[in-house]
């Protein structure tokens, strides 16, 4: 099984509501058009899109619970209980454990916090865990990025006297557990306007309640850009509330200063002094932060991001280090498991024929068959189930498309699990190992009687077309103030026709083709990247090539310069 050719797939758009924007915003036709293809057709969207500000977030009381949750943590804090914070152990997890915690601190508190070992705990909050922090004197215990679903966590910690606040952005279930607040802007009976926050933007609005309660809104920049790491790392839709934190941590986290354990992360990283963008962030910060919890415990990367003084920057750069070590052990799992995942995709049909993948290996590293499952996506363009087999039991990791709803199709037959859930395009499940087969033939089912078979066709969407002589200053600037990109909010995509290659193709690194291209007498230099496979194909048509493709700036020598980044080649039509 091989990945089809693209489609390219013109994005529509209302003209009339682009011109109105280009002539109120003093935008170009190419911004304008972008900012109506992503729904920002409204003056007031658009104008906060392009220039968001924190005065721009919401008040936190919209959620529901939340000011219970605050007079509850302001009373622990003022009687000196002690207050744990339960996370979980990826990035969002992580980060939402950090600006919680800090928070608290800084409120006085006398405050611990939790995050489950993967393999030793498992996920989310459970009952052990509340008797663990039972056990330390906690009274009172706020988890972030998980709880939604824990009921039975929630009827332990009633039963021993010990409130529990529940902070969650996953899928609730059909009724709540039953904690003494539970915040989370899914819940159906929560009129928040912004559903689309990562676990991290709901502890972050925790803090932002706490710090106007106690009179301290000058200290919520501070968390933002600690908010905007794990924001960015979980792929939620980057609008509204989700693109005030990621905009502005952004900027936050390029500009500096920081405290001595982001130091040293973003030393270990190699971003110190760069203007950091949601690609460091996705692709090279993040998988470190996120080994620990695959690899090892997610407090190694907990404590470094908690570490704030200067005395310790030894024990900062052994923390950061760790973090580059685990992170390479995880890509060499991760390396072999794939290989191994696409040769069952490929030589078992009755895996490799169906609509979705599910594929399971005794003993597969469960830290890491997320990430397996993301990467039979986008190999395979399928939905993907990944599972690691222990015996008995088996634990899965599930990636879908954005046409298929994964976490409807696991509770389609919810009867075979021992445990799951998450969300629409990830989840997770626990399933007895002897019903693997069963498990592949319920999905499968569920799948093809919602998806057609175009739905699994690879789409490259386009926002419109642009001519190399319409990429001027001006458009450059505009199109890079619309990042950072990522879900919700893609790197525009243009397409343009009868462009010849004046340089190249020449062969990168044996993976990646540069070359220049020339249209109506201007030339821009270009880079396809992982196209080494296309190498003919574009040598054959370079008197004449459409191209789909990015505009990005790039630094040489300390010169910024615009190139085109491709995204594929089309013979012309």
């Amino acid at each position: 099984m091989t990945k089809a050719p693209l489609i390219w797939q013109e994005l529509a758009c209302d003209d009339q509501a682009a011109a109105r924007l280009e002539a109120e915003l003093q935008v170009s036709p190419v911004t304008a058009r972008l900012l109506c293809i992503r729904g920002l057709g409204e003056l007031e969207r658009a104008r906060r899109f392009l220039s968001p500000s924190l005065a721009d977030l919401h008040s936190p009381f919209g959620l529901a619970d939340m000011a219970p949750a605050v007079d509850r943590i302001l009373g622990a804090i003022a009687r000196q209980e002690r207050v744990a914070i339960h996370g979980d152990y990826d990035v969002d997890g992580v980060t939402s454990t950090v600006i919680l915690r800090r928070a608290l601190e800084l409120l006085g508190a006398d405050v611990v916090h939790f995050i489950p070992e993967r393999l030793r705990d498992g996920y989310g909050l459970q009952p052990a865990a509340i008797d663990r922090l039972h056990a330390d004197g906690v009274r009172l215990v706020i988890s972030v990025d998980c709880g939604i679903r824990a009921a039975d966590a929630a009827r332990h910690a009633a039963s021993l006297g010990v409130d529990l606040i529940i902070t969650d952005h996953h899928e609730p279930d059909s009724s709540l557990p039953p904690a003494l607040a539970v915040i989370n802007p899914k819940r159906h009976d929560c009129r928040y306007p912004d559903k689309n926050l990562a676990g991290v933007g709901v502890a972050l609005k925790l803090v932002q309640a706490l710090c106007e309660k106690s009179g301290r809104t000058s200290w919520l920049p501070a968390f933002v850009k600690i908010a905007a790491i794990g924001t960015l790392a979980d792929v939620v839709p980057l609008q509204g509330e989700n693109r005030i934190i990621a905009k502005l941590g952004l900027g936050m986290l390029s500009a500096g200063p920081h405290k001595i354990g982001l130091r040293s992360l973003l030393d270990v990283c190699g971003l110190t002094g760069k203007e950091i963008d949601s690609y460091h962030i996705g692709f090279v910060l993040a998988p470190r932060v996120n080994a620990a919890g695959r690899m090892s415990t997610p407090d190694i990367a907990a404590r470094l991001l908690l570490a704030a003084d200067e005395a310790m920057a030894e024990e900062a750069r052994l923390l950061a280090g760790q973090l580059n070590t685990e992170n390479l052990r995880r890509q060499t799992e991760e390396a072999e498991i794939v290989a191994q995942a696409r040769k069952a995709v490929d030589t078992d049909l009755e895996i490799g024929s169906r609509t979705v993948i599910v594929v399971a290996g005794e003993g597969w590293h469960r830290g890491v068959i997320g990430i397996v499952a993301s990467k039979l996506v986008d190999a395979f363009h399928r939905p993907a189930i990944v599972l690691s087999t222990d015996g008995d039991i088996a634990h899965g990791s599930c990636r879908s498309l954005p046409c298929f709803n994964m976490l409807a199709a696991l509770e389609s037959c919810g009867e075979l699990m021992t445990k799951f859930g998450g969300h629409k395009q990830a989840a997770g499940l626990t399933i007895e190992t002897a019903r693997i087969r069963e498990l592949r033939a319920r999905v499968n089912d569920f799948a093809d009687g919602c998806l057609q078979p175009d739905d699994l066709r690879p789409r490259l969407w386009i926002d419109g077309a642009l001519a190399l002589r319409s990429i001027s200053a001006q458009v450059a600037s505009e199109l890079e103030a619309l990042a950072p990109f990522g879900a919700g909010n893609p790197r525009p995509v243009f397409r343009t026709s009868g462009v010849e290659i004046v340089d190249g193709p020449r062969l990168v690194k044996d993976r990646h083709l540069k070359m220049a291209f020339k249209q109506d007498g201007r030339v821009m230099r270009g880079i396809a990247w992982r196209a080494s496979e296309r190498e003919s194909f574009v040598a054959a048509h370079r008197s004449a090539i459409d191209l789909a493709f990015s505009v990005e700036q790039d630094t040489w020598n300390g010169e910024r310069y615009l190139q085109l980044s491709v995204a594929d080649f089309r013979a012309p039509v």
